[in-house]
């Protein structure tokens, strides 16, 4: 679409000047997006399993601010207004120790080959495990097939290792009491198609402290266990090496500053703990890389925001949610969040699609038609919970603009949570997430590199900062075209519920709670057209008032029609 948008004159004496367009903004970051440079840093990011406050997680945080001070980000001093492109590092100490794997190995004695190594499978540690002696140790292991409670008291547990086909955390309790030493377990839901990929482990953790250590297996692993088990006595050598030790946590935050009002800003996240490739180094280095171009873009006079772009990486909900919770000034000037999570699948390789996960609207209490849930689950959305807002309908129309261009495959989801854009929401500031499922490597150590695409994370940056640079320059131009958009979106959902909702009657369904389900998707789309009133950077004009006040009856003299013809 073709938006002509003029800034504000910035200060008396000033000639105006044109700003850019939202298809001249997809010029200036299908050129300028290097895929190459979001490709290398997330290679860097997931060498490490990350944990907050250990070696690779603030390795990680320090690589990305060398990035930011080549693009031209000076570190912060006394606030992020101070300067056009800042950056800081904030740092607090951990309550708690972090920890980072070192080593691990699980040898059947008396075999020549490992049945697992650290080597190839990093997640079969799970975080917080202690470590083993530097020598190792070797124990018979109990296999405890369908063994209950009352049964494993009954056994001779002590200084062995108790193997379950069940996460060990179930049996850590009684592994303790009993006197054993470990437990190793095993845990992969269906979707990730463990009896396919056979040598994957998703991470987990433990309770730290603990005196018994655990151990994850892969399916692989754990049915060459199992087998050996049921044909007789077998001893294990096991040797894990672990750190643990006190440190302090790094959350680092860029801000371009806004020429008109610095106080009012999109906001950016991107999670750095977690062990893979796609969760979440790929959100990190497409982070990256969206930060260096904004900046070479200010600083070519090619972008002049009105408002200010932020760009945050940490730990994921933690320090989004105290970046919106400590300061109560800047939370006020929030006005949009993003969450970039798993954004580089190669998706011929993962199985999975990219999606828009929208704020709470209608679909996530009933979903129905296309829509559908993602293996990750649906939320306990109710009616009260709903979201109504442009930047659902608007993120999704701007990745649907790529995607036609570069050949790209654009879903979204209804609201599920779960990562950087529920803090937003909880603080009543529209939030999205952009990600990828369903991926059969999620949380797995086989997310690796090879699993990553260049091409999407340059397809996730170059939608991400068009809708950006739109947003935080927008003017009644850009609000009234919105407001266009918005209604037709409306429009086109009443429609596909109003023939959902025909057939479910016919099917003997309740007429009135169909129509009641008409009822909220309407008043959803008239309340988010209202939210566009505060998009322009000037205060609402009556032609955006007017073009709300008109989409909305088109909405209302729809739905009113709808629901006489559901009689």
């Amino acid at each position: 679409m073709k938006i002509k948008i003029l800034f504000p004159m910035l200060l008396a004496g000033l000639s105006s000047y044109a700003q850019n367009t939202t298809d001249q903004y997809f010029k200036l970051t299908r050129n300028g997006f290097n895929e190459k440079n979001a490709y290398e840093t997330t290679a860097f990011v997931e060498k490490f399993f990350r944990v907050p406050g250990n070696t690779g997680f603030n390795a990680s945080i320090h690589h990305v601010e060398n990035i930011l001070k080549k693009a031209g980000f000076v570190e912060q001093k006394l606030n992020e207004l101070e300067a056009p492109l800042t950056y800081r590092i904030e740092k607090r100490p951990m309550k708690n120790n972090t920890w980072e794997p070192i080593d691990a190995n699980i040898d059947i004695v008396g075999e020549t080959q490992p049945l697992i190594s650290f080597k190839t499978n990093r997640n079969m540690i799970p975080i917080n495990c202690g470590s083993t002696p530097t020598d190792g140790v070797t124990a018979e292991v109990v296999f405890l097939p369908q063994t209950t409670p009352a049964e494993l008291e009954k056994l001779d547990l002590k200084g062995k290792i108790l193997f379950s086909e069940n996460h060990p955390s179930r049996l850590l309790a009684i592994a303790s009491k009993a006197g054993a030493i470990g437990v190793l377990g095993y845990a992969m839901p269906k979707y990730t198609q463990p009896e396919v990929h056979q040598t994957s482990i998703q991470f987990g953790s433990m309770k730290a402290n603990s005196e018994v250590w655990t151990l994850l297996l892969s399916y692989g692993a754990k049915e060459k266990l199992k087998s050996a088990c049921l044909k007789g006595a077998t001893k294990l050598k096991i040797n894990i090496q672990t750190k643990i030790y006190p440190s302090e946590e790094l959350t680092i935050v860029a801000n371009v500053k806004g020429n008109v009002k610095a106080d009012e800003r999109f906001v950016f996240s991107a999670h750095v703990q977690e062990p893979g490739a796609n969760d979440n180094a790929s959100g990190v280095g497409t982070l990256a890389e969206m930060a260096r171009l904004t900046a070479e873009l200010y600083q070519s006079k090619k972008i002049v925001p009105q408002r200010t772009l932020t760009f945050l990486w940490g730990d994921e909900i933690v320090s989004t949610r105290r970046y919106i919770t400590e300061d109560t000034a800047r939370a006020k000037g929030i006005m949009w969040g993003m969450s970039l999570d798993m954004v580089g699948e190669d998706t011929k390789k993962t199985g999975g699609s990219f999606l828009i996960e929208k704020m709470p609207d209608p679909s996530a209490i009933w979903t129905r038609g296309t829509d559908k849930h993602t293996e990750w689950g649906a939320g306990d959305v109710k009616e009260k919970d709903l979201f109504p807002h442009y930047f659902n309908d608007f993120i999704f129309d701007i990745c649907k603009a790529q995607g036609k261009f570069a050949n790209w495959t654009v879903n979204y989801n209804p609201f599920e949570g779960g990562s950087d854009h529920t803090p937003f929401l909880q603080n009543k500031i529209p939030g999205l997430l952009m990600w990828h499922f369903t991926d059969v490597f999620y949380h797995t150590d086989n997310d690796r590199i090879d699993k990553v695409s260049a091409t999407e994370m340059k397809n996730v940056g170059i939608s991400g900062l068009t809708a950006a640079y739109t947003l935080i320059s927008a003017d009644e131009n850009t609000a009234t075209k919105t407001v266009s958009q918005v209604k037709l979106d409306g429009l086109t959902r009443l429609k596909t519920e109003f023939e959902l909702s025909k057939k479910a009657i016919s099917a003997g369904k309740s007429a009135a709670e169909e129509k009641h389900i008409l009822e909220v998707w309407s008043k959803w789309y008239i309340d988010a057209l209202a939210t566009i009133n505060k998009m322009p950077v000037k205060a609402e004009t009556t032609r955006v008032g007017s073009a709300i006040k008109f989409a909305t009856n088109e909405i209302e003299k729809q739905t009113k029609l709808y629901l006489e013809e559901l009689k």
